[in-house]
């Protein structure tokens, strides 16, 4: 572990990580650089502040919309540094002070060892006289290094229901951040690329994701904001290079304030960094690694076993005893070891959106009783499991009036109404009992051992209720509700939770931290789903990016195979009319899902590349690999018949032969391969198909090859 404290600064971290902090002679502390281990790498001194505290009276020192230079975050000066561990992970507290109003700040810094990234905090605490007022508290904030905002390109990802993480790499100049000629000026810059979440859905629009790549030398950042609210991340330029602030909730986008009474604290949300100094891939490759350090123990994270879920494209949540029986048989005979009933359980009638809350069985879809059919699930050897909206009270559930207001949002002492629905505030112990009495029921009492739990309305800015603003009353719930999940896993350790909200518009480390698989969507088109799940890694772990699989009886062999691709790296998460199939359309989907469980110990270690780069919506070639050791595993999806060839880029395998291996479809026609070695390039052409997809695997051979090769690939 590096450990080095100077009166000029601090330098810390590990084999694969160096953070040094300067301390200049007034005091201010800024970070000189965060780099992976492996050498010296020279940058000049910055100046942006640590840490950026806006507080009500004192604002910013220098007029923006942005967080970089306020007035507190200027002042504060170095006050020491603590050095200590916690189990695997090695932690750096920063500590810095403002003698104008008495607050206090330490800045977190936690990694663990041979991991190249970090999990970031703020906690400020009020040591003066009088209460202060928090408008924004950044729980990271740095320059880039020193790098030229010209060789810069920033990676962001938008997302929207039924069409998640659609990531772009853009020229940070053209993304707003503008040449302004600020040396000319003597001044830094007003303006800011400032991607914002909003409300509760975290990853609604925009995802906390993102990063800062220097194209001349390979140095890049990547970042996460782990926070299941709203939330803020900034990349705009000083007159000494490009800087980059996390943070949770703020006044200005989100009605957060909250007040600080003398000797209270407030701790920002959790942001962690990546870096690199060989590129996005470099970078990727420590996120993945980092966010396998920072989620909850669980046996799922090894076993990590196949999902049936009656819904998509199938029941549409209309579960019945008549239609699920056969359903259950199919997919226990597919290989399927969960079987979820998703929405309708709780329903006798057909209206039941605005109704939802007390989560009990329905007598009329289940003559026998729903635990008949979980009977029938566990018989068959899978876990049953049951989709639950906990958060949500209809405005017609009997519980909307036999909980107290003070358990749901209010706004000016009325209850938040949207969508038909409430939303329980989970700061209030009523909430709480209601939820756990729940989750205890069905686990105690039918054996349910999985829950999709989803969530499908956006509160808004928060609840006024016991808060300083909205927005510090939606962060108190976030936390709350977090607590609760806690809660529930610390209660029943056996219990796999998914965690979804209308596909994946909370899909942060917030929640995944937690919860053991995310799905990443509602799309309903096949053809439309692989951008999707080709960009789930960006966002988080292979073993955990659950991707619909939804063969059908009226699909195509190679349709069905395409479908099937579509979930094999990650989880495997079925659903299909697999009961109706013909015998040799039930064999593609059982094939598919003996080979998706001969990889998944690999796919729990891998991580990422896009020998492609990153999808766009409409790319008629799709392509994703999972590397693990010496084996990398690369699924590849045709959407257009006009192109038939297309040439993937695998660095990582460059300058020797390779063994190509189909995985899945082993029963449809070949693709032509050839593997340039020296290059590190394979090329595959495909019958014109409307659509096709393949699952290779790529292992090395151990003698270089001087040209390129011709093969054939099912």
């Amino acid at each position: 572990m590096i450990s080095i404290e100077s009166a000029t600064g601090v330098v810390w971290g590990h084999s694969a990580l160096e953070l040094v902090v300067d301390v200049a002679a007034d005091g201010s502390v800024v970070v000189r650089s965060l780099t992976a281990g492996g050498g010296p790498v020279e940058h000049p001194r910055v100046a942006q502040p640590l840490v950026e505290v806006l507080v009500v009276g004192e604002g910013r020192a220098r007029v923006s919309h942005r967080f970089s230079e306020t007035a507190v975050g200027r002042r504060l000066v170095y006050a020491g540094s603590v050095r200590r561990t916690d189990g695997k992970w090695s932690e750096l507290h920063v500590d810095q002070r403002d003698e104008r109003t008495g607050l206090a700040a330490r800045t977190t810094f936690r990694s663990v060892d041979g991991v190249a990234a970090c999990q970031i905090t703020t906690t400020v605490t009020n040591h003066g006289q009088e209460s202060l007022t928090l408008q924004g508290v950044t729980s990271f904030a740095a320059s880039f290094g020193g790098a030229r905002v010209e060789d810069l390109d920033v990676l962001r990802g938008d997302s929207e229901w039924l069409g998640e993480g659609r990531w772009s790499r853009r020229p940070l100049r053209a993304d707003a951040v503008p040449d302004l000629n600020l040396g000319l000026h003597g001044q830094d810059g007003r303006g800011s690329l400032a991607v914002i979440s909003t409300g509760t859905w975290s990853t609604g629009t925009v995802l906390p994701t993102g990063g800062l790549a220097d194209r001349r030398t390979g140095q890049t950042w990547l970042w996460q904001v782990e926070h299941n609210g709203a939330w803020r991340w900034e990349v705009a330029e000083r007159m000494d290079g490009a800087y980059v602030a996390l943070l949770g909730p703020t006044d200005i986008d989100h009605q957060w304030q909250h007040r600080l009474l003398p000797g209270e604290s407030f701790t920002s949300v959790p942001v962690s960094v990546a870096v690199s100094q060989s590129g996005v891939d470099g970078a990727v490759a420590a996120l993945t690694r980092h966010r396998r350090e920072i989620v909850r123990p669980h046996h799922d994270r090894t076993a990590l076993p196949v999902v049936f879920n009656d819904y998509m494209n199938t029941l549409m949540g209309d579960p019945t005893t008549a239609k699920l029986l056969p359903l259950i048989d199919a997919a226990a005979a597919a290989g399927a070891e969960i079987f979820c009933i998703d929405a309708g359980w709780y329903d006798n009638g057909s209206s039941w959106w605005d109704s939802v809350g007390e989560w009990q069985p329905s007598r009329t879809r289940f003559p026998g009783g729903i635990q008949e059919v979980i009977a029938h699930i566990r018989d068959r050897g899978m876990v049953p499991g049951l989709w639950l909206e906990p958060e949500v009270i209809g405005v017609r559930s009997p519980l909307a009036d036999r909980l107290p207001p003070a358990a749901f949002l209010q706004r000016g002492g009325v209850r938040v109404v949207e969508h038909g629905r409430y939303h329980l505030d989970l700061r209030h112990p009523r909430a709480v009992a209601h939820l756990d009495e729940v989750v205890d029921r069905l686990v105690g009492e039918l054996g349910v051992g999985y829950f999709k739990l989803d969530y499908n309305i956006d509160a808004g800015a928060g609840t006024d209720v016991a808060a300083d603003s909205a927005g510090a009353g939606l962060l108190a719930c976030n936390r709350a509700h977090l607590a609760w999940l806690d809660g529930v896993l610390d209660r029943h350790p056996g219990l796999i939770l998914e965690n979804c909200a209308s596909g994946a518009m909370r899909m942060d480390y917030a929640m995944l931290a937690r919860t053991q698989l995310q799905s990443t969507s509602d799309q309903q088109d096949h053809l439309l789903y692989p951008p999707i799940a080709v960009a789930a890694p960006m966002s988080l772990l292979p073993e955990q990016s659950a991707s619909w699989a939804y063969p059908q009886p009226d699909m195509s062999d190679e349709d069905i195979a395409f479908t099937m691709c579509t979930g094999m790296l990650g989880r495997l998460y079925l659903s299909g009319h697999l009961n109706l199939m013909t015998a040799a359309q039930f064999e593609s989907v059982r094939a598919a899902v003996r080979v998706h469980q001969e990889i998944r110990t690999d796919l729990a270690t891998a991580v990422p590349v896009w020998p492609l780069g990153f999808p766009s919506w409409s790319d008629r070639w799709l392509s994703l690999a999972l590397t693990s050791g010496d084996i990398t595993y690369l699924a590849v999806w045709q959407r257009d018949a006009d192109q038939p060839g297309v040439t993937l880029s695998l660095p990582h395998l460059r300058g020797g032969d390779v063994d190509l291996e189909v995985l899945y479809p082993c029963h449809l026609p070949e693709w032509t391969s050839g593997w340039n070695g020296p290059a590190g390039e394979l090329t595959l052409t495909a019958e014109r198909l409307p659509a096709s997809a393949r699952l290779f695997r790529i292992t090395p051979r151990t003698s270089p090859i001087p040209s390129p090769t011709e093969g054939s690939a099912r």
